[in-house]
């Protein structure tokens, strides 16, 4: 959950957001275990658009066109994989939705994990949802259908990038991706081996503070129609989102747990991302509860157990997560259908604040549940 918000009952919605970042690259996740390839068909300069200015290792990327009725959408993803010969098996990784979400998030943590010495020969793949990230950005109804028919149709996708994983895929999601991929396997629409949830979420930024009664869902759609609206949903977007000390602020505040860790170059990267085009769209349904996959506590920690004894699943809570967030967190420590949960550093992004510690508690439950009968 990357905002936080003002509403004030009388005026027009008045806001102010923070976004997600990643962390820059240190020394200290510098060195490999094993060789990494990263692969796909179409190369990108990062150099332009990476705040990750040591990495020595050369990114590719790919597109796989998504077809959402009538149209195609160019979906950006990453592969991560070792050189072990033994044929891969698949994690999906998919980044929290917010205004800034991008698979950078998961890209350390990607490369710790295939470089780790494991029975199994991991091959991870980090995909930018539409609207988001360096994917398209089609103005469209964006809501949590639409996210999860995304999801779905992406893992089961015969020309997807997941193609070859069959009935193998591990899903890692954080924050909202978490609770979209928990929810599409409860309806049987995907049916990963495992599930990790880091830092899950369930309720929009605005929802979670003031609550959903009719005259609230009201502002809301009055806020959202006019961040969507063509020239003045542009300047509000550009005072509220798209602003480098709003940014810095709400990183500094909740998004990551140290403030410290928030650098120029983090906000450089992430003011970057809100200034592509179409940039405004998911923002204005994250914010106001469209891309929510439940409408409360009780719905979401049941979405948990409607999967207990199915498949393993991982919650991962972090320590310093806003007092709401944090609250959503522990309603699932000891939940039916939850087969493991740990409390790590950080606040909303700890799989990019510390994505060391974070790759290797999903190392360990990948060796745990997957590695031992493979």
């Amino acid at each position: 959950m990357a905002f936080s918000a003002k509403l004030h009952p009388i005026s027009p919605p008045s806001l102010v957001f923070s976004c997600k970042s990643r962390r820059p690259f240190s020394p200290h996740y510098a060195y490999f275990l094993k060789p990494l390839t990263i692969r796909a068909s179409t190369t990108l300069d990062y150099s332009k658009t990476s705040s990750d200015p040591k990495s020595s290792t050369p990114l590719k990327a790919s597109n796989w066109q998504w077809k959402f009725k009538d149209s195609l959408i160019n979906i950006y993803y990453e592969e991560y994989e070792g050189q072990s010969s033994d044929s891969p098996k698949d994690i999906l990784m998919i980044p929290t939705i917010s205004d800034v979400s991008t698979v950078e998030e998961w890209r350390i943590v990607a490369r710790e994990l295939v470089q780790k010495d494991s029975k199994v020969n991991w091959r991870a793949t980090i995909v930018d949802w539409p609207g988001l990230g360096f994917s398209d950005r089609p103005k469209m109804d964006y809501n949590a259908d639409v996210m999860e028919k995304f999801l779905v149709d992406l893992i089961n996708a015969p020309d997807g990038p997941l193609s070859s994983s069959k009935d193998d895929l591990v899903v890692f999601g954080g924050g909202h991706a978490a609770a979209l991929t928990i929810r599409a396997t409860n309806k049987g629409l995907v049916k990963p081996r495992g599930i990790a949830a880091v830092a899950p979420t369930w309720a929009g930024p605005l929802p979670i503070v003031f609550g959903r009664d009719s005259t609230m869902e009201s502002r809301y759609g009055f806020l959202r129609g006019t961040l969507r609206a063509p020239a003045v949903g542009w300047m509000m977007y550009n005072i509220l989102v798209s602003n480098e000390n709003a940014i810095e602020s709400q990183y500094k505040s909740h998004v990551y747990a140290n403030p410290e860790n928030v650098t120029p170059e983090i906000i450089e990267s992430r003011y970057a991302l809100t200034k592509r085009d179409g940039a405004r769209y998911v923002p204005a349904a994250f914010l106001t509860g469209l891309l929510d996959p439940v409408k409360s506590r009780e719905e979401f920690v049941e979405m948990f157990a409607g999967l207990d004894g199915k498949i393993p699943i991982l919650v991962v809570s972090t320590e310093k997560s806003p007092k709401r967030s944090k609250a959503e967190m522990e309603a699932l420590r000891g939940a039916k259908g939850v087969s493991k949960f740990v409390e790590l550093p950080g606040a909303l992004l700890p799989q990019e604040e510390y994505p060391t510690i974070v790759a290797e508690e999903l190392h360990q439950f990948l060796k745990e549940n997957f590695e031992a009968a493979d």
